[in-house]
């Protein structure tokens, strides 16, 4: 078990849950994650895969000399990234140590390494995946100094505690779109964004639905208030969000990966985020009552070009792709093939494919992998 004290972890989890509402803590509270894994400095990257576009979301420790050199090796990066963080090679939230990679990076790489860590005395970095989406990753790195020694096993085992409520907080983050929440605004702020948003209480009692949850509320669909509580018609979904909600009260620290990227249908891309709201006095000052905030973005429809790069991600035919983009907007198995024009027994012939390439094997699961790594299309703001 990693050496890190229950108060001291609890104190972490709260500074990353505070980041989501006011992402201006998002330095300081790295600089603690650092100080608890003895590193010198750390980052949170998003990295575009497709486009190679990059933008450090948050820093701390890492000079402008070193901002600068990142970004002249961008290019570099970004296939370096697809590569080590592929579905294939890596688990999501499982951090990853560079130098023990180092043999493979080939001399042009190994140069670009050294490059971006000796002038800091970097002598080696922890990468995480933190966010994924078809074709975009967001990573928590940390580096340590080369005068700590090398990274070991404790100082991985504290970052993989972290991992899921950094991945929370980036997540929400995304959605709000690093807007601040204050308590004073509080509904006005929340009727700003697309996304639904649900701030409740013990048992999931809805203490105030923005206007997005509002309309949402009205149709019964994704969510519904039963009794003036929050109610998901999926049971499995209905049953997550209750418990994410339930330890959101109890005990955060304990949430870990429940409530995070909750499919609330299996026939359409709906899904939630649970951020706990009962702890700590920036969360609380909110709403004192409240016990979580739960988001919900839903789409009409999956982009084509995100159904392609899922598809390709997974190694998937053109006509296994195909058959995963008709299948993701809704369409049957039956639907699906007299659409594409082939017989019922090719169509479930693809299906097996896929989910053997996926690793599922139900269709209301791989729906809800669809749903979790591909973005949701946004409805563009009023």
């Amino acid at each position: 078990m990693p050496t890190l004290a229950p108060d001291r972890l609890s104190d972490l989890i709260g500074r990353i849950y505070d980041c989501a509402v006011e992402p201006d803590r998002w330095p300081d509270t790295i600089a603690e994650i650092c100080r608890a894994i003895k590193c010198m400095s750390g980052v949170i990257l998003l990295v575009d895969l497709e486009h190679s576009r990059h933008k450090i979301a948050h820093t701390w420790g890492l000079s402008s000399e070193w901002t600068k050199r990142y970004f002249d090796y961008s290019n570099d990066l970004t296939g370096y990234y697809a590569r080590a963080f592929s579905r294939q090679s890596h688990l999501d939230g499982e951090p990853l140590i560079v130098s023990h990679l180092i043999d493979r990076l080939g001399p042009h790489g190994q140069r670009v390494y050294a490059e971006l860590t000796q002038p800091q005395g970097i002598s080696d970095m922890m990468q995480t995946v933190v966010l994924r989406e078809a074709r975009r990753i967001a990573l928590f790195v940390a580096n340590r100094h080369e005068s700590a020694g090398a990274l070991m096993d404790d100082e991985v085992a504290i970052t993989r505690l972290l991992v899921p409520h950094i991945r929370r907080a980036v997540t929400i983050g995304d959605i709000l779109d690093a807007k601040k929440i204050e308590a004073q605004t509080l509904a006005a702020t929340l009727d700003n964004f697309t996304a639904g948003v649900l701030v409740v209480g013990d048992q999931g009692r809805i203490l105030h639905a923005n206007n997005a949850a509002q309309c949402m509320l009205s149709a019964r669909e994704p969510v519904a208030a039963v009794n003036g509580h929050l109610s998901v018609r999926n049971a499995r979904a209905n049953d997550e969000l209750s418990n994410a909600i339930s330890l959101a009260r109890t005990d955060e620290g304990m949430i870990a990966g429940n409530g995070i990227g909750v499919p609330l249908r299996n026939d359409g891309p709906s899904i939630a985020h649970v951020l706990p709201l009962a702890r700590g006095d920036l969360r609380t000052r909110l709403m004192p009552q409240a016990t979580a905030a739960v988001f919900v973005t839903q789409a009409e429809s999956f982009a084509p070009g995100d159904i392609g790069a899922l598809a390709g991600s997974f190694g998937l035919t053109p006509a296994e792709a195909r058959m995963l983009e008709r299948l993701a907007g809704n369409a049957t198995v039956i639907e699906a093939a007299k659409a594409l024009g082939i017989s019922a027994t090719t169509a479930r012939t693809h299906l097996a494919h896929i989910f053997s390439k996926t690793g599922v094997s139900r269709q209301a699961d791989l729906l809800t992998l669809v749903s979790r790594l591909v973005p949701p299309v946004r409805r563009p703001k009023s």
